[in-house]
């Protein structure tokens, strides 16, 4: 198994990576496709199934299939020509694709909210389709957007493609197999997942890249620390991260400060984050848009409050991070459509816990103690957001994730790295706990606290 780093973190658009990001991806590969057809289209449809329906307006699901269709990505996202677009589109019934032309395509007719059964498959599924000039469907494909931004196709998830590329020098599933060749090589976690990246880029690039997911991470924090009003959406949420941050900075050096305040730091960084989220901003999966506060709040406590801490570590951080969730991944899940909350807040909080442990010094044991730590703690959360939106519980539950990140870390670095409940053991029971659980609590804003919010 491989997922590169920059798998586990992509740089993206608010507010779901699954359910913004995800169709945005798809409809850039149905185009694709249409381009190599021997016949030509003139018109689009899409219907969007399952979480994707029902938390679709709430995720802005359907400005990203719109805005996908018109050849925009997460990757090249301008907001400015994408308002342009969006109206035209509205306005006209017709979408300008590159390399395909002036198709038809009204959003209000065209664009589908299927709240049937979800496609078997995932409960993240969308179909896009093309037409004639009779308004026949002659083209045709079903995807699936699976957390994280990762889309597969209908064949794709029946029939997995082979891995491509070489071969990687440690090709690890599972913790335990992580550890195993940790002991073998003498090698740290960040160490193999480097030489593993190296197979197919160079150390230059690999550096380039990480510097870029810090680069973004940390410029999204201070955006959303200095950046004040009310969130999109209609819930009337405000900002917070702004007045916070301006309240801590005004009691740095004060003797009453309580020592609990350092957990302010962390919540205020987290929520920084997924507030930009909320208002679309742009973000890094780490491993979803729904999570992107964990890992960044992590870091940022790390060269700001910690003694020692040198911002030429970084890479080692995230390079650990970026192993632990694709342990969670391949074995389970970091959808929230899929398996809750825990497979999103749990995955990121576990992956922020390796991080900062293999950064303050931990061995690999105690890497993977604390990733077991972090996530365990997060078992059988539900994914419940109010009205569909990341904002109610969202931003906040990035906070408590962030400082139980820390917590993790901080314990398992008291031990050796014996445990008693092994990481993999840990992740089997999130994906049982997931299996297990209602689909009203699974993104579909149908159950917890999304139905129960107050009436006025």
């Amino acid at each position: 198994m491989f997922l590169s780093v920059f798998e586990m973190f992509k740089i993206g658009i608010g507010p779901s990576s699954s359910h913004t990001m995800g169709p945005m991806v798809a409809a850039a590969r149905f185009l694709d496709h249409l381009r190599g057809l021997p016949f030509g289209v003139a018109g689009l449809r899409a219907s969007l199934h399952g979480s994707l329906a029902f938390t679709g307006v709430g995720h802005a699901t359907d400005r990203a299939v719109i805005l996908g269709l018109a050849g925009f990505t997460p990757d090249a996202y301008e907001a400015d020509r994408a308002e342009a677009a969006l109206a035209t589109i509205h306005d006209t019934g017709r979408v300008d694709v590159p390399g395909l032309g002036q198709l038809q395509f009204a959003p209000k007719v065209d664009l589908i909210f299927d709240y049937g059964p979800p496609l078997s498959g995932h409960a993240n599924g969308l179909r896009l389709m093309a037409t004639d000039a009779q308004g026949d469907v002659i083209a045709q494909e079903t995807y699936f957007s699976i957390g994280g931004g990762f889309v597969v196709s209908e064949a794709e998830l029946a029939s997995p493609p082979p891995a491509t590329g070489r071969p990687v020098p440690y090709p690890f599933e599972t913790a335990a197999q992580m550890l195993d060749m940790a002991r073998a090589s003498g090698k740290n976690i960040a160490a193999m997942k480097r030489a593993n990246e190296l197979t197919r880029m160079g150390p230059q690039a690999l550096d380039d890249g990480l510097a870029r997911l810090w680069q973004v991470m940390s410029g999204c924090i201070d955006r959303g620390l200095e950046t004040d009003g009310i969130l999109p959406g209609g819930l009337q949420v405000r900002r917070r991260a702004h007045a916070i941050h301006t309240a801590l900075k005004a009691e740095q050096g004060m003797n009453l400060t309580a020592p609990h305040t350092i957990n302010d730091w962390i919540l205020v960084y987290a929520m920084a984050v997924n507030e930009e989220n909320a208002a679309g901003g742009q973000v890094v999966t780490a491993p979803t848009n729904g999570a992107a506060g964990v890992v960044p709040a992590t870091i940022r406590y790390w060269l700001d409050h910690v003694p020692a801490a040198a911002p030429s570590r970084v890479g080692e951080f995230l390079l650990t991070a970026s192993a632990i969730g694709g342990l969670v991944k391949h074995n389970a899940s970091i959808s929230g459509a899929e398996c809750g909350c825990q497979a999103e807040v749990g995955a990121a909080a576990a992956m922020a816990a390796a991080g900062l442990a293999a950064v303050l010094g931990g061995s690999p044991e105690q890497v993977e103690n604390a990733a077991e730590i972090a996530l365990e703690h997060h078992l059988g959360m539900t994914c419940d957001p109010v009205k569909g939106l990341v904002q109610v519980p969202c931003i906040e539950r990035n906070g408590l994730g962030a400082i139980k990140a820390v917590s993790a870390a901080s314990l398992a670095l008291r031990g050796d790295g014996t445990h008693f409940m092994p990481l993999d053991n840990c992740i089997e029971a999130m994906r049982q706990t997931g299996a297990d659980m209602s689909e009203k609590y699974k993104e579909t804003a149908l159950g917890g606290l999304a139905v129960n919010i107050p009436n006025c």
